[in-house]
């Protein structure tokens, strides 16, 4: 037997770039933030209410929970900085990720660094699935790496090409990794918040040295 359960996005506030959770008994400040992390918040109270956990239990437990790994993971934090690494690299979840980070830091620099790392996301004809996904980062940045496409065989991407897909005539486009690294790590990230978005590495990104240029 299979029993459904509808659930929701609970009531929240953002405040001084802190997501609460709206409770009856107040107030509930989190690590986590977004729309789809509230949804599965709300998903995983259900489950663990259904499993008899009492829900004060549930609340005071959610309120330490950093997230799953690489899901709008805080890799670093200065006093007015902060680092995120997240898997996004769907067209949809792109567009998520960064909703989630500019309604989270609204008074911040918000800077998005997508690698187009698979090879569906480096299929031209896929790349228009992502147009306007960086959209409202104050800076928006796409990196891949040619050699990828010299071990399928296949050709270069345009650098305009990439422009024209994400629908921004401003994206920067690297395809080069230490150019990429150089200008990530000699960025001023002051009251900014550096979003990394990828299942791969940027190249051998050094996430130490990033850590450092943030804190």
């Amino acid at each position: 037997t299979i029993r459904k359960q509808n659930y929701e996005r609970p009531e929240a506030m953002i405040e001084n770039g802190i997501t609460y959770l709206q409770t009856e008994e107040g107030d509930l400040p989190l690590s986590v933030f977004g729309d789809h992390n509230l949804s599965n918040l709300a998903g995983a109270k259900w489950i663990c209410q259904l499993m008899g956990v009492d829900e004060m239990d549930f609340y005071e437990a959610i309120e330490s929970f950093k997230g799953a790994a690489k899901r709008l993971e805080r890799i670093a934090e200065g006093k007015r900085s902060y680092l995120f690494k997240d898997f996004a690299h769907a067209p949809s979840k792109v567009a998520a990720t960064v909703k989630a980070v500019r309604a989270q830091f609204e008074d911040f620099t918000t800077i998005g660094c997508l690698e187009l790392h698979t090879y569906s996301s480096l299929d031209p004809a896929f790349l228009q699935y992502y147009k306007d996904s960086l959209a409202g980062l104050d800076k928006a940045i796409v990196f891949y790496d040619p050699e990828a496409l010299k071990i399928k065989g296949r050709p270069a991407i345009a650098v305009e090409e990439i422009k024209t897909a994400f629908g921004n005539p401003d994206l920067e486009v690297y395809t080069e990794p230490a150019s990429l690294h150089r200008d990530l790590l000699g960025q001023n990230y002051d009251q900014s918040v550096l979003l990394m978005m990828s299942s791969g590495n940027y190249g051998g990104l050094d996430w130490d040295q990033l850590s450092s240029a943030i804190v």
